[in-house]
């Protein structure tokens, strides 16, 4: 989906202050039925993670953790099969794996002769039956899967989201017997920063000369846009000419402004390619 500034900014302004839970996205889908979910979800997923960046900090002083922790204990001291840390997530406006994470740490410091390392951390995370206390480790897992912007499980599920459109454009690229590079092919060539697939032979699109295509499994916003244009794109483009970003699910049609200097944005695999055979023909 293609949208204007106006109809993004009006999606992101209903997601002011709601919990990052699958309930709150089946409240947005309602609200914008004309959007796909995988859309919205995005939005939704980029939205959080920029208001959770701008109030990280006040949730990690000591006093907070020290608060969060003994009111996690207090909780499951009345009921422990009550999801305490969700509700406490949710309640103080922090990501509940995020969360979960805070709690995790302190009980570990308090119960163990050494602070946790971070893989250790990392590990209880992904499998909570790891975790040394029965009722923590069923809290922490209540936290995980109702997550839907952080922790383990989402990002495996959008590792895996990547990777399937990448295979997928590799199988149009195909489909459409245009010769490329992968990306493992061209770091094996040397290339540290390189697009997902390499153009041997260039094509148009759109009156566009394209030598590069980048596949985001994501919703092509402002502040990730200018950090991947910034980060990827210019680079690639001072390296290997003009190149097409493939935004799976949907951008802001106002930033679709670098055609002209060689960056063009699609929102699915273009059907109007102009190959080498078709020019001569």
């Amino acid at each position: 989906m293609i949208l204007t500034k106006a109809q993004y900014e009006e999606i992101a302004q209903c997601l002011v202050s709601v919990p990052p839970t699958r309930q709150s996205l089946r409240k947005l889908k309602q609200r914008f039925p004309s959007q796909s979910q995988a859309t919205l979800l995005s939005i939704f997923s980029q939205e959080y993670q920029k208001h959770i960046k701008r109030t990280h900090a006040k949730h990690h002083t000591s006093e907070a953790i020290e608060s969060y922790y003994q009111r996690y204990l207090n909780g499951v001291v009345k009921n422990g099969a009550a999801p305490v840390l969700l509700d406490l997530a949710n309640e103080v406006d922090y990501a509940p794996s995020l969360m979960a994470r805070l709690i995790l740490e302190r009980f570990l410091q308090e119960h163990e002769e050494t602070a946790p390392s971070k893989s250790v951390i990392n590990s209880m995370l992904r499998d909570p039956s790891q975790i040394p206390d029965g009722v923590l480790a069923n809290q922490v897992y209540q936290c995980i899967v109702n997550d839907c912007c952080y922790g383990p499980l989402v990002d495996c599920i959008k590792h895996a989201i990547g990777h399937e459109h990448e295979v997928l454009l590799r199988d149009l690229l195909l489909e459409k017997n245009l010769s490329f590079l992968d990306e493992d092919q061209l770091r094996a060539k040397g290339y540290d920063k390189t697009p997902d697939f390499i153009l041997q032979v260039p094509v148009a699109v759109e009156g566009h000369i394209i030598h590069w295509i980048e596949s985001k499994a994501s919703f092509g916003d402002e502040c990730s846009h200018h950090a991947y244009l910034h980060d990827q794109f210019w680079s690639y483009w001072n390296r290997f000419g003009p190149g097409l970003v493939i935004y799976w699910y949907g951008f802001i049609q106002e930033l679709d402004c670098n055609r002209e200097r060689g960056i063009l944005l699609k929102a699915c695999f273009p059907t109007n390619i102009v190959t080498l055979c078709h020019s001569i023909a």
